[in-house]
């Protein structure tokens, strides 16, 4: 199989890396996450200009028509400069939830919106006790005329303390765990009776706990089918695995470059410490690695739009174990090659090490999804 890139593809590879090169140094890192938000408006709207937060939608919307290939070199971009931006949240998890389940109507409202930057939107589906059972959904949504009132609470809501618009899962019939009877809402964030508490997590992000109280929605807030919401849920989860395994690629990489540089340059007894055969041998690991999650962020990208339901969520389950395992081994490899130094808050590393545990539980740890195939095969 051919995985040359096009011509286009290496452009837009470029242009993002230039970017983040120019402008998302670990020092201007620091000062975003210090901003009122949290991240750079600035940087969001220089992701607008360049198209990347419509990347994935249809040019009839405002974006750009690509293909999960390109999103996976922009998140790898990404994820060699640990941005803070709700680009996760917002265009893919959000997107995807509009572009499979939104109406014609839906979509022209809220997508020109978000490819433009002006609105951000945030998938509110995790509740606190279902840990990653996607299915196990208590917050509830009960017909009163022709509107939709939904009480219920959500948790680790990606970036929910910023977004303007929150796709809402909701049980609208069936018991607790039931896969059907789940039903998808577009709320406004700013609505009477949406409670949001923002905090930020262990790399730095934001996320928030939100809660619904009485909050009334029209009809034509519902977004896809009534009682199968689940399946857009897993479809936009799916996308967000594509992502993360290209980020981490891209904070693998960074990760082996700088603990091979130090291995260069740090000098004990007299010689450089990359001198010792069982330091080369761990960043060889590294390296192995970061090759072999490579190859999994690329069967990611073409698997992500897979028509067939089973054969997307068998091989991008796959792709989650092998990622939560690799990613971590090579953090930490980076981490002890570093020593001491490799623990403290002036060194990068730490950072590329937050987000990588970050992203391992992000869409199911390893153990959920290891035990998922194990399931599948018994």
């Amino acid at each position: 199989m051919d995985f040359s890139l096009s011509e286009e593809q290496r452009l837009l590879q470029d242009s993002v890396s230039r970017l983040m090169a120019d402008k998302y140094a670990f020092t201007a890192r620091r000062n975003f996450a210090k901003e009122a938000d949290g991240w750079s408006r600035e940087m969001w709207q220089q992701y607008g200009d360049l198209g990347l937060l419509g990347l994935p939608f249809s040019e009839d919307v405002g974006g750009m028509g690509a293909t999960g290939v390109e999103s996976m070199l922009v998140m790898e971009a990404f994820g060699r400069a640990v941005i803070l931006e709700p680009y996760l949240a917002s265009v893919v998890l959000g997107g995807t939830a509009l572009r499979h389940g939104g109406s014609s109507a839906q979509k022209a409202d809220i997508l020109p919106g978000v490819a433009d930057g002006s609105v951000k939107v945030a998938v509110a589906h995790g509740e606190r006790q279902a840990r990653h059972d996607l299915s196990d959904v208590l917050t509830t949504a009960k017909k009163d005329g022709g509107d939709w009132v939904l009480e219920g609470a959500k948790s680790v809501v990606l970036h929910g303390d910023c977004a303007d618009k929150l796709v809402v899962s909701a049980r609208t019939s069936g018991e607790r765990s039931d896969a059907n009877g789940v039903t998808l809402f577009l709320v406004d964030a700013g609505q009477e009776g949406v409670a949001r508490r923002g905090y930020r997590l262990h790399d730095s992000t934001h996320a928030a706990e939100i809660s619904l109280s009485s909050v009334r929605v029209p009809g034509s807030a519902v977004l896809g089918e009534v009682g199968n919401g689940l399946k857009l849920v897993e479809r936009a989860y799916q996308a967000g695995i594509a992502a993360v395994a290209a980020e981490a690629v891209g904070a693998m990489e960074t990760l082996h470059t700088m603990t091979v540089e130090y291995l260069k340059t740090r000098v004990q007894f007299g010689k450089p410490i990359g001198e010792n055969q069982v330091l080369q041998h761990k960043a060889a690991d590294m390296l192995v690695e970061l090759e072999q999650s490579r190859s999994m962020a690329m069967l990611a990208a073409m698997m992500v739009d897979e028509t067939d339901d089973a054969e997307r969520d068998r091989m991008l389950t796959m792709v989650k174990v092998h990622l939560g395992r690799s990613a971590v081994a090579c953090a930490k490899n980076a981490v002890q090659l570093h020593g001491g130094i490799g623990m403290t808050e002036e060194l990068a590393i730490g950072t590329y090490y937050r987000r990588i545990m970050v992203i391992e539980q992000l869409f199911g740890d390893t153990a959920h999804h290891l035990a998922r195939l194990a399931a599948a095969v018994n």
